[in-house]
């Protein structure tokens, strides 16, 4: 587990060296998070940095069980009166090791697929460590929860063109493991990055940005 958080800290630190200077309509640009923007992703991962079963706990019975306005509540939360005041806190919990309840890769998995989704709209390329999105995509390939993707992937065969992987069987979706990653998460926009007779079948499963 202490690799994992060291992992996750690195990979918030670098996207909080790449979102410094951002001018004002960087930071409002549509994220691959349908209706948030670029800010509004930053302020979620920050909420989910500074969670704990506890808190989440409270603060889900606060938004009567509705995952959506829950995370709702927590942009507004930690979303700061500028988007430097969030980036400051960003930066703050960057270390940290706190998180709601569940599988702790999932956490992995959340710093990975959001850094993507502040990073591509803006045309920010980065490099995450291979077996870190290696083991989300292991992870996630396997779950429903709360995104929905073997159902999602369900009768595909993925297969990493950078990476000695594949999973399932029927038509292939073949691309890089992020780009497969975010695919498989329900970002319609990865699958222009995807080769094979199953794009398509993937692209109408995901939903727009």
């Amino acid at each position: 587990m202490s690799e994992m958080w060291t992992v996750v800290a690195a990979e918030r630190g670098a996207l909080a060296d790449d979102l410094t200077g951002l001018t004002d309509e960087q930071w409002r640009t549509p994220s691959l998070c349908a209706g948030w923007t670029v800010h509004d992703v930053l302020a979620h991962q920050c909420g989910t940095a500074d969670m704990n079963p506890g808190r989440f706990l409270l603060r889900f019975v606060a938004a009567r069980f509705d995952f959506a306005r829950f995370a709702q509540t927590q942009i507004e939360r930690y979303r700061g009166a500028t988007p430097a005041e969030t980036l400051a806190t960003f930066r703050r919990l960057q270390h940290s090791t706190s998180a709601p309840p569940g599988p702790k890769v999932s956490w992995l998995g959340e710093v990975v697929v959001h850094s993507e989704d502040i990073r591509r709209p803006l045309g920010i390329e980065h490099e995450y460590p291979p077996d870190a999105v290696r083991r989300v995509l292991d992870f996630y390939t396997g779950s429903n929860t709360l995104i929905g993707t073997k159902k999602r992937i369900a009768d595909l065969r993925l297969v990493a063109t950078d990476q000695d992987w594949s999973h399932g069987s029927g038509p292939t979706v073949e691309g890089r493991m992020i780009d497969l990653l975010l695919a498989a998460t329900g970002r319609q926009a990865a699958c222009e990055r995807l080769q094979g007779d199953g794009v398509t079948t993937l692209r109408l499963r995901c939903h727009p940005s």
